[in-house]
């Protein structure tokens, strides 16, 4: 059991445990930007059906929504040193936070390679005939024609799966990464207040949630402005 709860270490641990804040964000940033690049590269050979390589990220996409994200990071982390080891690479001293970083990539690339399948899909095929008949290349067709359609489409399930991602990021401290879960749990070690500890994380991640749903909210309509009133107004 802990001590008797003193409502305002909440207001001391909050401003200790934001300066940890930076990291959480670091996490997030560079697994979604990696995750995107994954994902996108994972969807075409499920878009185009291309043999083999389909199957690949069948199984890729399969075993990742089939694994808890605690497994898959204690997976990569002993893993990768594991594996490099039969190459005489050793690994022994590279920081945790890139594992995390790696871990959260892999995950999030799963979740977007399938978001951007159905994205895509979902644009009328008549749209790319009509570039063909104009002279567009495919190159010119996907980037002018389909990407612009398929990120709206895609946008709503990109800011639930980052806020997602945000979450997931607490189960650093796992392997050692000193982030807001981190020290949390070094100051629970410390002084034996977890509830307010917890407390404070909530208020924490709950306000980063609010300001993120805020930021896409504002690019959401940015990218319907030209959609008609009832579809902007979803």
């Amino acid at each position: 059991m802990g001590k008797a709860f003193d409502f305002t270490l909440i207001l001391e641990f909050i401003p200790t445990l934001v300066k940890y804040l930076g990291i959480t964000l670091e996490i997030l940033f560079f697994s979604i930007i990696l995750g995107i690049l994954i994902g996108l590269v994972a969807a075409i050979p499920k878009i185009f059906k291309i043999p083999i390589l389909k199957q690949l990220v069948t199984i890729y996409i399969s075993f990742i929504r089939g694994t808890p994200i605690i497994i898959q990071l204690f997976l990569v982390y002993y893993g990768l040193p594991a594996l490099f080891n039969l190459f005489h690479i050793d690994l022994s001293r590279v920081d945790a936070l890139y594992f995390v970083i790696i871990t959260y990539a892999i995950s999030n690339g799963a979740i977007f390679a399938e978001i951007f399948r159905g994205a895509i899909l979902a644009i009328n095929s008549g749209q790319t005939e009509a570039a063909y008949t104009i002279g567009m290349t495919p190159s010119q067709n996907f980037r002018r024609i389909i990407f612009p359609q398929a990120l709206r489409i895609a946008f709503p399930n990109i800011g639930n799966s980052v806020i997602g991602s945000l979450k997931d990021t607490s189960l650093a401290f796992t392997i050692g990464v000193m982030d807001m879960m981190g020290r949390g749990e070094t100051l629970i070690a410390s002084t034996a207040h977890a509830l307010e500890v917890y407390i404070s994380l909530s208020i924490i991640y709950y306000a980063i949630v609010i300001i993120i749903e805020n930021i896409f909210k504002v690019y959401e309509r940015y990218l319907n402005r030209y959609q008609p009133d009832e579809i902007s107004a979803v």
